[in-house]
């Protein structure tokens, strides 16, 4: 393990604790159903590992602004993903049965349950982005716009949109490119945005910057996932191995074959590296956690 993979890896743990303390005090206030917030929980607080929270609280380091400004966002941001996790599970959807280990959220309670569980969470996010106690209005509104964005008809879903559409499909590279900046890229993009949006001095040089770094890293995310899905053993991954090839999804490894796919994931993550060259050492945590995308086992 290299000396920046353990720091990633404590990083993350770090991030962690702190992310899933809040999120369990933010789910807990109020519900209208004692079910419902069962299955957000539960949704939510069954492991994980944060990497988008994370990147958000590594970001707000780099441009020298106060981690505690961070935690908001990045709570929201992984509500924003908790949801979008239980939603592509669904049968409708990619009909998976196994998720981190356990049973998705739809097996574990029922559709409907998952369906309401995942909208909730959705909401949930914004409220908190609107009412974050150490954010200003304009940086509340702007966080709300772009997280919207990303996770919207123009990112995520978008994303996801098109990975349905594309099933059995040969896609060219630019093409699966354009499928993944949208459904893995756009949410990673926003979540190292809204860190450096937590700083009211951040430039606009700054965030270009760190935009170039968090599109690499978003893609490179995406190729690992791909591998480890061909690779990986579904004990340690949570999901069921080879899902992709069953499904007949397009994906990196299906396009490059295996060893360009790992060639394209190194020339990811030297781009995502070399975007952080005009930084110093607060940008350690961000060039960590690059690092551990491209080497993680799951």
């Amino acid at each position: 393990m290299t000396e920046r993979t353990s720091l990633a890896i404590n990083y993350l743990e770090q991030c962690r604790q702190r992310i899933d303390a809040e999120l369990d005090r933010s789910i807990r206030q109020d519900s209208a159903s004692e079910r419902l917030q069962e299955a957000m929980r539960y949704s939510v607080l069954g492991g994980g590992k944060r990497i988008r929270p994370a990147l958000c609280l590594a970001a707000a380091r780099a441009v020298g602004s106060d981690e505690n400004t961070a935690l908001t966002p990045a709570c929201a941001l992984e509500l924003i993903h908790a949801y979008s996790l239980v939603h592509d599970d669904l049968p409708a959807m990619d009909d998976d049965d196994l998720r981190r280990g356990r049973p998705t959220t739809h097996i574990a309670f029922d559709e409907a349950s998952a369906i309401l569980a995942g909208d909730a969470l959705q909401t949930l996010a914004f409220r908190m982005l609107a009412s974050a106690p150490a954010l200003s209005d304009a940086q509340r509104v702007k966080m709300i716009t772009e997280l919207a964005q990303a996770s919207g008809h123009k990112g995520m879903v978008g994303g996801q949109a098109i990975d349905l559409e594309s099933v059995g499909v040969q896609l060219s590279l630019e093409q699966l490119e354009n499928m993944h900046r949208h459904k893995t890229g756009a949410l990673i993009e926003a979540s190292v945005g809204l860190g450096a949006l937590t700083s009211p001095k951040v430039t606009e040089s700054q965030r270009s910057t760190l935009s170039d770094y968090a599109s690499a890293l978003g893609l490179a995310f995406q190729v690992q996932d791909d591998l480890l899905d061909i690779e990986g053993d579904t004990e340690v991954i949570g999901k069921r191995q080879g899902s992709d090839v069953a499904k007949a999804k397009p994906t990196y490894p299906a396009l490059l074959g295996i060893d360009g796919a790992r060639e394209h994931l190194a020339a990811l993550l030297n781009q995502a590296q070399r975007a952080l060259d005009g930084f110093g050492e607060e940008a350690d945590p961000l060039r960590a956690m690059a690092d551990y995308v491209v080497t993680r086992n799951h």
